[in-house]
């Protein structure tokens, strides 16, 4: 019967649309990147999904964001995700956490719920934390690496985070998670040096902050406001999404994700 997922189905088959329909994948971070990844799961026909991001739509945010409008800014990225979510799927089941996810607050997920986990925040903490979380659990997880202060969006690629090279982030997280006997772990990377951004504060956030009234982490706290583009998280995102889809529907993929 034709629907709204046809046209992936006649690359995926039917049987693979069933398991996306049946599976819950939980983002952590709805920004430039997994703001991308949320729209491609939902499109590809992901049936559940879990948004986990405390911040708020700020006016900043318009330049990448596919959530970022001037009629969402002010408002929290997970609510008008899962509005965005059930206008291009009304059956999809939307679990929204309006918290930031580190070693504190773990407790409130239960991993073990999840079929796939896409990790889209820029906390060390934060990430190594998923990790772990998610190996302890026995689910799959893929990791975004930085994609602020860069240009090239062809420049991207898939790894494990053992087989990177040139990005700071994945080198932090090679270290950490060394140290912590985390053996493998799937990311997307980019080998382009970051560009140092303009020391402009007059479009600096640094000392021109204007977050969203009770927004949590005001860029005034922030230890540097990176550069970002349209364009270059965006693809990160997809990609992501990219690889989930393909884990979740092959069994080969699957393996090689875990």
């Amino acid at each position: 019967m034709l629907n709204q997922f046809s046209r992936t189905e006649l690359l995926l088959g039917k049987q693979a649309m069933q398991i996306l329909k049946n599976s819950r994948v939980a983002v952590f971070g709805i920004g430039g990147v997994g703001g991308y990844a949320v729209e491609a799961l939902v499109r590809s026909g992901v049936g559940t999904i879990d948004l986990v991001d405390d911040d708020k739509v700020c006016l900043t945010n318009l330049n990448r964001q596919i959530i970022a409008t001037r009629k969402t800014v002010g408002k929290y990225k997970v609510d008008v995700m899962k509005e965005r979510i059930l206008e291009i799927n009304p059956d999809a089941v939307v679990y929204v956490h309006k918290c930031f996810f580190l070693p504190e607050t773990k407790d409130e997920f239960d991993f073990s719920k999840y079929s796939y986990v896409l990790d889209a925040v820029d906390t060390v903490t934060a990430k190594i934390q998923l990790v772990l979380e998610a190996r302890d659990a026995g689910v799959p997880i893929i990791s975004s690496m930085g994609a602020g202060n860069k240009l090239n969006p062809a420049g991207f690629e898939v790894a494990d985070i053992y087989e990177t090279s040139v990005c700071p982030l994945a080198k932090v997280m090679r270290r950490e998670l060394k140290k912590r006997n985390v053996e493998h772990l799937k990311v997307v990377y980019s080998k382009e040096k970051p560009i140092h951004p303009l020391d402009d504060m007059a479009v600096s956030c640094r000392t021109n902050c204007i977050c969203p009234p009770g927004a949590e982490h005001k860029c005034t706290q922030r230890r540097d406001i990176p550069g970002s583009t349209a364009f270059v998280p965006a693809v990160a995102g997809l990609i992501m999404a990219g690889e989930v889809i393909k884990d979740l529907t092959t069994d080969s993929g699957l393996k090689e994700s875990k």
